[in-house]
């Protein structure tokens, strides 16, 4: 069972082939991003990407419009336009957490019949604000949507909780059971992300990741295919940065390459 690897480009200021070099000689498989809607840019990164031998997992992020007809037309519209570039996944930050269930179906519908048709699998992404923003939400959609898979940022549902999850097994384990993609950024009972993952103080909330992934990665060894693993601690806000200056605690590259060597070192065969 192959787990292959991806960075972010969320929060990156290098120019993209820099950057790309960058992710090629830290050892990543590929890169996470949206993709630019101008067609020349779009063929520009592709071919960056191309030239570095480098994954692409596509993006969407962009759940903007209010109304939940407006909101189906755009998620179609750049779904079709991240296939068109054949990405190796699409990774979806579905619907909005004030949608009523039969309107986030119908995304969940749309994204369906598109992934059949291109062969491209697509997962959706537990965050907040968005569909599957809270553990007992999730657990409603996993239950009358049993080809529901999703990418797994459970420190999302750590914020929203206020906890590690200790009181919601159940739903947890419902979670493991439909993830196909991981975001292993480490999140706390007050916040989606801890300072530094590497400090002390934030052991028990590591702990609770890695026992959480521990059990994705098993599973998939069981059934077989590809899990793919985003090392995806971003930058400000979500980095806790000094007042006034800005400066951030610590430097997203480095986490994220930790989280790499570590997760890299742990499972492997």
């Amino acid at each position: 069972m192959p787990i292959k690897f991806y960075a972010p480009l969320w929060g990156n200021a290098l120019p993209f082939d820099s950057f790309c070099q960058n992710v090629k000689d830290a050892g990543y498989d590929g890169v996470e991003m949206e993709l630019p809607l101008e067609q020349k840019e779009k063929k520009k990164v592709l071919e960056t990407l191309n030239d570095h031998e480098l994954e692409l997992i596509g993006q969407y992020y962009q759940s903007f419009e209010a109304d939940p007809r407006e909101n189906l037309k755009s998620y179609e519209r750049y779904l079709r336009h991240l296939i068109a570039a054949e990405p190796v996944l699409i990774n979806c930050q579905t619907g909005k957490d004030f949608f009523d269930f039969e309107a986030n179906a119908r995304h969940f519908g749309l994204a369906a019949a598109l992934s059949s048709q291109s062969g491209i699998p697509i997962t959706h992404e537990t965050h907040r604000g968005k569909c599957l923003y809270a553990a007992p939400i999730a657990k409603k959609y996993f239950e009358r949507l049993p080809e529901l898979r999703i990418c797994l940022d459970i420190s999302h549902w750590c914020n929203v909780h206020e906890s590690l999850l200790e009181d919601q097994r159940e739903t947890v384990e419902l979670a493991l059971s439909r993830t196909d993609h991981i975001h292993s950024r480490v999140g706390h009972a007050e916040g989606p992300q801890v300072n530094d993952p590497r400090a002390p103080e934030w052991s028990d909330a590591l702990q609770a990741h890695l026992e959480w992934w521990d059990r994705v990665v098993q599973r998939h060894r069981e059934e077989g295919g590809t899990l793919r693993i985003t090392t995806e601690f971003g930058p400000f806000p979500y980095m806790p940065c000094l007042a006034y200056t800005q400066m951030p605690l610590a430097s997203q590259w480095d986490i994220n390459v930790y989280m790499l060597n570590l997760l890299k070192s742990r499972y492997k065969a």
